[in-house]
């Protein structure tokens, strides 16, 4: 029999919101009460040899976010407390699991219980679920997971209370009481979730001498910098341009596409290096850049393309040099940054050519090739990796589009987040980065209109902080698998459950376990030979953590 003790109450704060906006905003869910009730989660016991467990369940360690319209209310009173008076649940006894669990529904996510050490395992038979983990058997590193920060998440949460914009860092940053991203991208001048098109300098200085991010210093620069310390003072950051200005392209306009003039290829190599000074000096340290945004695409924003060769050549006869030059060779330098379909000729052209190769750290991509109607192409990931061992590969945005208030709980949207994390992870990448981790009501602001979701949303007129199952399903790897770790075999026996396993530096293993089915499913975790018989809840995601 397995208990939870322990149960968050959730209150939905409409604040001043319509009726009609009410429907839209209804699931919030945002206000977290820490309560004695004792729920019975998972019954029946196996007649096998397997550990059945016992558990006995604690609050979550995160405080389950809040929606804020007065920094006043007794609600918001009472979440301030719950934030600072979170902790890290009771250590388990020597090998025991602990299991957090969201699932479609529930009126807690990430719940938390602790099941009794695994013991040997029984003989199996085809009628089970089994999930097979192997610590023996490692791969490669992770770098991080973590989301964007835009123009538009900086503008959407300078217009939050205080007391909010204090709960989403520690949402998002803090390790203990958030879900722990590590991972920060950010745009070179204007992308799409801007509130419109700029860059750093007057239109037409190719000399580069009025350079300045002062543009920045308003709302992204201050949001970057209370994100690092958020994280510990510690926060890998990367950067992207979405195009160079006008005047360096041969459409001498910034959105639509088209092509930097070969004229103005060394001045927009300076560029880059300008930005990372800039923003250095401003106490954002930039990890690495990305060659150009998506670069095969001519979108109605900032767009700017290049062919394999073209981004080879300007690798190697401009930018890497130059950032060398500047005494940034150190900094990490990101190519394709586009979706999946296509990396592979990109790694060829790319890596396949030494003096442009000894540039690149290694590949970003993207999610969106399903936009022709076909599947992921998951297994493009793994042909890089593969054939180019020596690169690293790292999801660099995924968002899901077409924003709809009224979907801003649609659970499918956090299952599509954790089937790409397991399937990239599984694949050979190193890392994950969501695109804007904040944006408004309206999912912007966006000044084309390219309106999107994120995994929190903001009621800029309410102050409501709104946290949809992409931030649960995000956490369930970002809380629990921390830079450094080591991915290691992890398999299962049927295709109802995915799955992906990490050990951490400290010895720690990380098992998630995903269930995107109508039904509870009952399996059977194998660690190596010892076992232990779990249930997930239909359309849920389950992290058990085994402690070294």
């Amino acid at each position: 029999m397995l208990r939870r003790v322990g149960r968050l109450g959730l209150v939905t704060n409409l604040g001043g919101c319509t009726v009609k906006r009410a429907i839209a905003w209804s699931m919030v869910g945002v206000l977290g009460v820490w309560g004695a009730a004792t729920e019975t989660v998972l019954a029946s016991a196996s007649a096998s040899a397997t550990a059945t467990a016992t558990a006995t369940a604690t609050a979550t360690p995160i405080p389950v976010p809040v929606s804020t319209a007065s920094a006043s209310t007794p609600a918001s009173k009472a979440v301030e407390a719950a934030v600072a008076d979170a902790a890290v649940p009771p250590a388990a006894p020597a090998g025991a699991l602990r299991v957090y669990t969201s699932a479609q529904g529930a009126t807690q996510q990430m719940r938390v219980s602790t099941v009794d050490v695994p013991t040997a395992g029984h003989a199996l038979t085809e009628k089970e679920n089994s999930i097979f983990v192997n610590p023996q058997r490692r791969f490669q590193a992770l770098l991080g997971i973590g989301g964007a920060i835009t123009d538009s998440s900086a503008e959407t949460f300078a217009k939050l209370p205080k007391q909010a914009q204090r709960q989403l860092l520690t949402a998002y940053y803090d390790p203990d009481k958030g879900i722990g991203y590590t991972l920060a991208r950010t745009t070179i001048h204007s992308s799409d979730f801007s509130s419109g098109s700029y860059t750093y300098i007057k239109e037409g200085d190719a000399a580069l001498k009025t350079f300045s991010v002062q543009h920045d210093a308003k709302y992204r620069i201050p949001m970057l910098r209370q994100a690092i310390a958020a994280a510990g003072g510690t926060l890998t950051t990367f950067a992207s341009p979405w195009s160079a200005p006008a005047f360096m392209k041969d459409s001498n306009a910034m959105l639509k596409g088209g092509k930097l003039l070969p004229e103005y290829a060394q001045a927009w190599a300076t560029y880059y290096t300008r930005f990372i000074a800039a923003y250095e000096k401003a106490g954002i340290p930039i990890w690495g850049i990305s060659l150009q945004n998506e670069p095969m695409a001519v979108q109605t924003w900032e767009s700017m393309l290049f062919s394999a060769e073209e981004e080879r050549d300007f690798l190697k006869n401009h930018l890497g040099p130059t950032m060398a030059k500047a005494g940034y060779g150190d900094r990490k330098i990101i190519v394709w940054d586009h979706n999946r379909d296509m990396m592979v000729h990109r790694a060829h052209v790319i890596f396949d050519d030494p003096e442009a190769s000894k540039y690149a750290w290694g590949m970003g991509f993207h999610w969106y090739e399903t936009w022709a109607g076909f599947a992921p192409m998951v297994e493009n990931v793994a042909a890089v990796a593969q054939a180019y061992p020596d690169k690293h590969l790292l999801l660099t945005e995924a968002a899901v589009e077409k924003f709809d208030p009224a979907k801003l709980q649609h659970w499918p949207n956090g299952e599509r987040y954790g089937t790409a994390i397991i399937n990239d992870l599984n694949h050979g990448a190193v890392g994950w980065t969501d695109w804007n981790i904040l944006l408004d009501e309206h999912g912007g602001p966006n000044h084309v209109g390219n309106y999107c979701f994120a995994p929190v949303h903001a009621n800029t007129r309410t102050g409501e902080v709104i946290y949809t199952p992409s931030y649960w399903y995000i956490g369930h790897f970002s809380k629990f698998i921390r830079p450094g770790a080591q991915r290691v075999s992890a398999a299962s026996s049927r295709s109802n459950l995915a799955t992906t396993a990490f050990v951490n530096s400290d010895g720690s293993l990380a098992t998630v376990v995903m269930n995107a089915t109508d039904v509870a499913i009952r399996y059977n975790l194998y660690v190596g030979d010892a076992s232990s018989v779990l249930e997930i809840p239909a359309h849920a995601i389950q992290t058990v953590v085994l402690a070294q």
